[in-house]
């Protein structure tokens, strides 16, 4: 924050859920935010306090109103897609900048996007913009909604887009992903019960995963996607495989990565020293490392996040820190 720059107004609505409190935690110390009230996504919602919070922000969480954000410049939507996709434009008429962490307006094929998310009003609001810090940081300052991708998203873009952008790969791209149970969200289910998950791993959403077809706009390739759930609190390795084009060397894949991450600070690249989840947990580093085989040109990138930070909150610091011209880690070490 650059001296006489103003702190800027925020607000959190799904502030009980794991990314909205992981989101109070960093904005009650980010230097450049005032947090002004955190809400939850029900107008119904019982009023609490965060005990694990206490000292860092020592607010109340009140049901959500929308007349209550009216001292908010930045608010941030940390909430299921249909109350986002619901609720974003009544923010958005009244002079709100919004930060959506759901997948609510991810997609940019209308199709898709009923499919997955039919809920979402099409056309999208005027300055809605999808952005990957990394890639996407011109679009973000000007933007008046922005859209945060998916946690197992960001963690197979990060591993394969400085690749497909300088036209090193061919075919398809198979992601093979495991997620901590906090990436299921907090609501109970029977798969998310610690009986079903203690001691056990399992695959889900095969050819259904709405995040698939996020990849693939990405990309701009075929995607094949299975996501697994393990026992961890938090925490995304990502193994991706891939094709490369005839004469692509391993020197040229770590090159491209290089290129493209020379000055991303939360990106951190390990070469054939694979990283492992316990390197990047409740920090917002996401860490790359890969392997080439080159007689048969085949790759594999191993990614690694914190899902509800680097894959949710903090990543959507980082969008906050793009939209008020704030250094890029400031809020996030």
């Amino acid at each position: 924050m650059t001296e006489g720059q103003q702190r800027i107004g925020v607000g959190v609505v799904g502030a009980t859920g794991y990314g909205g409190q992981e989101l109070i935690r960093l904005l009650a110390r980010h230097p450049g935010a005032d947090l002004k009230v955190a809400l939850g996504s029900s107008q119904s919602e019982q009023s609490r306090t965060l005990p694990g919070l206490a000292r860092i922000w020592d607010g109340e969480i009140t049901a959500y109103s929308p007349e209550v954000l009216g001292g908010c410049d930045v608010v941030f939507l940390s909430t299921p897609e249909v109350f986002a996709a619901t609720s974003a434009a009544e923010l958005l008429a009244r002079g709100h900048r919004v930060i959506d962490l759901s997948g609510a307006f991810r997609l940019k094929d209308p199709a898709l996007r009923a499919r997955f998310y039919p809920a979402t009003p099409d056309p999208l609001p005027d300055g809605t913009v999808y952005s990957l810090p990394e890639f996407d940081a011109a679009v973000v300052p000007g933007a008046r909604l922005v859209s945060c991708p998916g946690c197992y998203p960001t963690a197979a873009m990060l591993s394969l887009l400085p690749l497909t952008r300088a036209g090193l790969l061919q075919g398809e791209a198979i992601v093979d992903a495991k997620s901590g149970i906090s990436g299921a969200g907090k609501g109970a289910s029977e798969r998310t019960h610690f009986s079903e998950n203690h001691g056990s791993v399992a695959a889900y959403g095969l050819f259904s995963h709405r995040h698939t077809p996020e990849m693939e706009q990405a990309l701009e390739l075929p995607v094949t996607f299975t996501p697994h759930l393990v026992p961890l609190d938090r925490g995304i390795l990502a193994t991706t495989y891939a094709r490369l084009k005839p004469g692509v060397t391993a020197a040229h894949v770590g090159e491209a990565l290089r290129t493209a991450y020379a000055s991303a600070f939360f990106v951190r690249l390990t070469g054939d020293r694979l990283p492992e989840i316990k390197h990047v947990v409740h920090t917002n580093f996401c860490d790359i490392g890969w392997k080439v085989d080159e007689p048969t040109g085949r790759l594999i990138v191993v990614a690694v996040l914190d899902n509800l930070l680097k894959g949710a909150a903090g990543q959507a610091v980082q969008q906050f820190n793009l939209l008020c011209g704030f250094p890029d880690q400031e809020g996030l070490l």
